[in-house]
This record gives C-alpha cells, sequence and structure tokens, in this order.
C-alpha cells in the first residue's frame, strides 16, 4: 500500500483527545495543519504543540477553541494572541531539554507533522532547515505525517531520516518560509561594532537571526579561524564561510563542520545549505546542551533581552507579565560560553525600544521574567559601549550599565537607584 495521500486524508490520524506536535521555524508543514484546521468540526481537545512556526496558524483561532488548544514551547507571533484569547498556553523549558520531555514523556505526542525533502534514490528524506525537537517527536508519536516538499534544502546530521519512520506522505510543491535580510540601522551597526571588539581569532560563534548578529558579522571580515555552533544562523554567515573566515578548524566538538539545529533566511541560505556537508544539523538536545558548548575554546554566544535592569537581570522572554516569546536557548550558550576556556557570553540589544523607552532599567516590569540570572551575566553591549559585569558588584554593576544606557535615560536611573539603595553613582 502506498504511503501517499492527501493532505485531508492524512489529518484523519489526528483523533479527539490527541497532541500534534508541528515542526518549526521555516520548516513548518503549512499544508498539513491548513488541513487539521479543515477538520475543526470532527475534532475536540487537540492540542497542537511547537516551538515558533512559520506562516499562518489557524488552528490558534480563538473561534475553533473548543477544538484545539495551542501551547508554545516558545511563542511566534502568529499564536500570541493565543494566551490572552484563552485558547493557548506555554510552556517553559530549555530548548536543550525538549527532546527530552518527548523522550521521557512527560509530554507524550500522539501525532508528528512533519516536512522533508523528496526521498532519495536509497529511500531517505532529510528534515532540512529545522531539527530542534522533531527527531524526538517522530521517535515517540504513534504516527508520524510528513509533507514532501522539492523545494526543502537536503541536509545532513540528525536531519536523516528513512522513510520507513514515516507513516504517511503528502505530496506538495510549495516554498519554504525565507526571511531576507533587513537594513542595518546606525545604531545596529554601532552595536554590531562593539560586540565585534570582543570577538577573538579563533573564536566559536552562537548568535540569533536578526540585525544585530548580522551587523556583528559584517565586522568580522578580517578575522581568522571562527567556529559556528550556534541554535540557528541566516544569511550573515555565508560570506564569513565563503571567504575562509568560519571555517571551523579550532572547535573543539564536531571540529570542520558548522552545528546548528534550525535555520532561517532567504532562499540564498537555503540554496548554499542544500547538500552542503561543512553544515551540520542536530538535535538541540545535542546543539545546546551546555557540556557541548563549553568544549569549544573562545566560545562566543551573542543573545538579546528585552529589558536588563542595573544588576545585571536579563528579561528576554516577557515584557512586564505578558508573554513574548519564550526561554529558549539563551541559558544553554550563555553558561556554556561562560565555562568555554575564554569564553563569552554576550547580551546586545538597543539602549531603547523604537518608542524611545529605556532598555536599561533600574528595575525590571513587574511580572517581567528572569531568562538569565544576574549571576551568569558576562558583558552587555549596546550602541553606547560594553559593560563588563563579570566578577562586579551590584553597585559597579548598575554604574557599568548606567554608561552605556541612552544619554537621556540615565540620570533618571541613578536617581531610582539612589531612592532605593540611597547611593549615588
Amino acid at each position: 500500500m502506498s504511503k501517499y495521500i492527501t493532505a485531508a486524508e492524512a489529518v484523519k490520524t489526528v483523533q479527539p483527545g490527541d497532541r500534534v506536535y508541528v515542526q518549526a521555524a521555516a520548516a513548518t508543514p503549512n499544508i498539513l495543519t491548513a488541513a487539521l484546521a479543515q477538520r475543526a468540526a470532527e475534532l475536540r481537545n487537540v492540542e497542537v504543540c511547537h516551538m515558533h512556526t512559520e506562516g499562518p496558524a489557524p488552528y490558534a483561532n480563538p473561534a475553533l477553541a473548543d477544538s484545539f488548544h495551542v501551547n508554545s514551547f516558545f511563542i511566534g507571533k502568529n499564536v500570541r494572541h493565543t494566551l490572552t484569547a484563552g485558547n493557548g498556553s506555554y510552556t517553559p523549558v530549555f530548548l536543550s531539554e525538549l527532546p527530552r520531555l518527548f523522550r521521557k514523556k512527560v509530554v507524550p505526542v500522539d501525532v508528528a507533522f512533519i516536512q522533508v525533502s523528496p526521498p532519495d534514490a536509497h529511500g531517505y528524506v532529510s528534515l532540512g532547515v529545522s531539527v530542534e525537537a522533531s527527531r524526538a517527536a517522530i521517535e515517540t508519536a504513534k504516527e508520524v505525517v510528513a509533507q514532501v516538499n522539492p523545494n526543502m534544502p537536503r541536509t545532513f546530521g540528525d536531519s536523516v531520516l528513512h522513510i520507513s519512520e514515516i507513516d504517511w506522505l503528502v505530496e506538495t510543491n510549495v516554498p519554504i518560509y525565507s526571511h531576507e535580510l533587513d537594513e542595518i540601522t546606525e545604531q545596529e551597526a554601532k552595536i554590531g561594532e562593539n560586540v565585534a571588539s570582543l570577538i577573538e581569532d579563533g573564536s566559536t560563534l552562537q548568535m540569533g537571526i536578526g540585525s544585530i548578529p548580522n551587523a556583528a558579522l559584517q565586522k568580522l571580515g578580517n578575522h581568522k579561524n571562527l567556529g559556528l555552533h550556534t541554535e540557528m544562523f541566516s544569511d550573515g554567515v555565508i560570506s564569513l564561510i565563503e571567504s575562509g573566515v568560519i571555517n571551523c578548524t579550532r572547535k573543539g566538538i564536531v571540529k570542520g563542520r558548522a552545528l546548528a539545529t534550525f535555520l532561517i533566511g532567504s532562499q540564498k541560505l537555503y540554496d548554499f545549505v542544500n547538500d552542503n556537508p561543512f553544515i551540520e544539523m542536530r538535535e538541540s538536545c545535542f546543539v545546546n546542551d551546555t557540556a557541548a558548548i563549553r568544549r569549544n575554546p573562545k566560545m562566543v554566544a551573542i543573545n538579546s533581552a528585552i529589558e536588563v535592569d542595573v544588576t545585571g537581570q536579563v528579561c528576554a522572554d516577557s515584557i512586564g507579565s505578558r508573554m513574548y516569546s519564550g526561554v529558549g536557548g539563551q541559558m544553554d550558550f550563555i553558561r556554556g560560553a561562560s565555562l568555554s576556556e575564554g569564553g563569552k557570553a554576550i547580551i546586545a540589544l538597543p539602549s531603547v525600544t523604537r518608542k524611545g523607552e529605556n532598555k536599561i532599567v533600574p528595575f525590571l516590569k513587574e511580572g517581567a521574567g528572569v531568562v538569565t540570572t544576574r549571576g551568569h551575566v558576562q558583558y552587555v553591549v549596546t550602541e553606547f559601549g560594553v559593560a563588563d559585569l563579570y566578577g562586579k558588584t551590584l553597585h559597579q554593576r548598575a554604574k557599568a550599565l548606567i554608561n552605556i544606557a541612552h544619554p537621556m535615560h540615565r540620570e533618571a536611573i541613578d536617581e531610582a537607584y539612589f531612592n532605593e539603595f540611597k547611593i549615588c553613582l
């Protein structure tokens, strides 16, 4: 019997009360999720869980709350509304731990929705641009449904699986989600320059998506023997790999390969990684494992934040009590880089929001979550400089952070600090 069926037939594997895991990021199988939403009238109490996904999420419509409940392990824009509408929830978890939730049956999976490349001559497909916790979901799910797409790049590592591991295949031919690089602002360029000043030759890099990491990467063209061990990367690394700046020869783990667990970028990035053995995609329980990360000498972790208080507490997942994103892999890499020989853990952020509100604050907003504690922070970088907090007292930290806050807010921060601690900085 052929495994190839229509999307409408494939999603009939989902039954009332099931938990469905959806592959994340640019690999989101939107044909399958759309077909699932079409079955809303037949289903009740189905939990759809995932990290952040790209594209529409019709199952997240509050009108379908009786049929679907969204459980986000990292909250994306397309489902953020579910937390206030009442048809969604958030499970805080380090990205390094997420596959273990499935394998330990703490969060058992009934059905896994994935998107893969077409099978090769030997029957192997590739998860392409997103592995994260999908391998664990595939191994533990009762049913696995794959959206087969010739536009999915073939990548190597944990992304490779045999069609015998898949129950149903749905042929499609649609573009996968792509994201063009934004123009780098003058503010972001300065932050990138400050970050790049901390990176030495022979360092191994972790960075996220966005203009600040790309701005830092643009300043590394004269560096030598850089490595890449990162949760994800985007287009900014391509020129550095092609020029030999990133060659991964000084890494302590998976030497000679660029390591990631998912990718988001333009079609140029997907063409670059397709059938490229230099790129190795591994599960997040490996890529984000602190013990593995620390084995890279001069490991540099570059992460961002919503706000940082003057003692060094980093809020990266909420705006006050309103959940915005998630814990993700920030702490995995902050701690791994800190323990690396010669490593550096960096929080890089603009000094103010687009509305001019301060991001270096005397106190976090009420209800704000601390993703990275004050005990873990090393460097905080804004466009106004670098604050080295390692080994510093609370008062020394406050002074250093005020010095890199926006000038229009420094006096107010200093005054708030004095009112609380009766110490003038």
